[in-house]
């Protein structure tokens, strides 16, 4: 079975000179070169208004490209009947606050329980979606704010504002150590050439930027305002770890928990408890892809994290007091 879905861009300057399928992989990179090509050998693809079977035709000025777009029905997931907290819904996209222990999407040995089985079951038509709308991620067990498209338009449109970095995503952490001020990490990321679970910074990796600024000190840890320029598998993650910092709580990047010297015996308890990675994405502002309405949202702390800040802030005191 296939599906069909008409959309239509024009060409900016920064794109002249590029071939055809470049400029559309670009425009949508979450659909492969080879079926982008597919639609363009198959006749779908028009500029301005002419049909242009040539992948490499390079394009030299502004036009209007079309393109009759056809996918092939998606692999079957099974819809699942699992809660998810929408805090926003309208014809078009759905804004999700994910918890901890939450998948986003399928993989091997994980076929099931993820938000994606969520979706399907809440809304079904989601199902012609790519990826069932999912345009990013958070890891399994960070929390926070999640877009999610209900339709082919919708997708497109915020699958190109993440391209061109358009949308805005702020998150919360706390990470070891005491971190003097706030700065910028611009460090590329790769796969770790063993442990094929982990990233790590390599000079062979993928570009990515990672800005960050203090939001309050403790005595041996700092609450973290993380913004990112790229969005690279575990990035905040990987960048604090490499400037000696890693996040409270994160089993691939933190190492083992060391009882901090003086502390009180519950707050060195709830610090060994504290059993993921201490990463929130509290901040969303972006454009409706069909309105185009500016939209922001801004959520508090899990309950997990607001009790690991009262227990920072309490030892704090009670170590300045002394």
């Amino acid at each position: 079975m296939e599906l069909h879905k008409y959309f239509d861009k024009i060409v900016d300057e920064s794109q002249f000179g590029k071939r055809l399928d470049q400029i559309i992989t670009d425009w949508f990179p979450c659909y492969s070169r080879s079926q982008i090509q597919s639609w363009i050998l198959d006749g779908l693809v028009k500029v301005n208004g002419i049909v242009i079977a040539k992948p490499k035709q390079k394009i030299l000025n502004r036009v209007l490209v079309e393109i009759q777009a056809t996918f092939k029905k998606q692999r079957h997931w099974e819809a699942q009947d699992i809660h998810l907290n929408i805090i926003y819904e309208d014809d078009d996209i759905l804004i999700i606050n994910k918890p901890r222990n939450l998948l986003v999407h399928p993989g091997v040995g994980n076929p099931n329980g993820t938000m994606l089985n969520a979706l399907l079951h809440y809304f079904p038509p989601i199902s012609a979606v790519p990826r069932a709308g999912i345009v990013h991620r958070l890891d399994k067990d960070t929390t926070g704010l999640m877009i999610v498209a209900k339709t082919i338009k919708a997708h497109i449109g915020l699958v190109y504002s993440i391209l061109t970095k358009a949308i805005l995503r702020k998150y919360e952490a706390i990470a070891t150590g005491a971190i003097i001020s706030g700065g910028t990490i611009e460090q590329p990321i790769a796969r770790h050439t063993t442990k094929r679970k982990k990233m790590t910074v390599h000079p062979m990796g993928k570009p990515a930027v990672t800005h960050y600024r203090i939001l309050e000190r403790y005595r041996n840890h700092t609450r973290l305002n993380v913004w990112l320029e790229t969005g690279r598998t575990h990035q905040i993650r990987v960048h604090i770890r490499y400037i000696n910092h890693p996040l409270v709580g994160d089993p691939l990047y933190g190492g083992c928990v060391r009882p901090i010297k003086g502390a009180s015996e519950i707050f060195n308890d709830i610090l060994r408890r504290f059993d993921r990675q201490a990463l929130h994405a509290n901040f969303l502002r972006f454009h409706h892809p069909i309105s185009n309405n500016e939209m922001e949202w801004c959520i508090p702390l899990p309950k997990d994290m607001i009790e690991l800040v009262r227990v920072l802030q309490d030892d704090t005191k009670q170590y300045q007091n002394k």
